[in-house]
């Protein structure tokens, strides 16, 4: 298994009129948290489109809000995957303010050519995610 943490404080533009952060910044969170994931074992993500030409498209996304969040809130995002990828890779979230459990989330991404084609990971790619698994 891979997990990784990232910490985010919440905006005053996240926020709605209410104060309460709007569910489309919870989108963004989720990314960051990935791009992090993917830099601490070793795998940026800049180096899968600049290297390797391959690029990971999200094909499905799940958020489930458990609890509001507010502007200055210090929220971490932790990021895991659970099975090693062989064509798609899912990452699951969990968001928390305090220890407290705010919000829950996946993605499911396929992994694109330039031109826009489903592709198998790359080789190089597969043998690292095989090194947490």
């Amino acid at each position: 298994m891979i997990e990784s943490k990232s910490e985010i404080r919440v905006r005053y533009v996240e926020t709605d009129a209410g104060g309460v952060v709007h569910h489309s910044s919870f989108i963004p969170w989720l990314e960051v948290a990935r791009i992090d994931m993917m830099d601490n074992v070793g795998l940026p993500y800049h180096q899968l489109e600049k290297e390797w030409k391959v690029h990971m498209a999200v094909l499905e996304m799940h958020l489930k809000i458990l609890k509001p969040a507010y502007f200055d809130d210090r929220l971490i995002i932790k990021a895991y995957i659970r099975e090693c990828p062989k064509v798609r890779l899912t990452v699951g979230y969990e968001i928390s303010r305090d220890g407290v459990l705010i919000a829950t989330g996946e993605t499911m991404h396929a992994f694109m050519s330039n031109e826009k084609k489903a592709v198998k990971p790359p080789r190089s790619f597969t043998e690292i995610m095989e090194n947490y698994f």
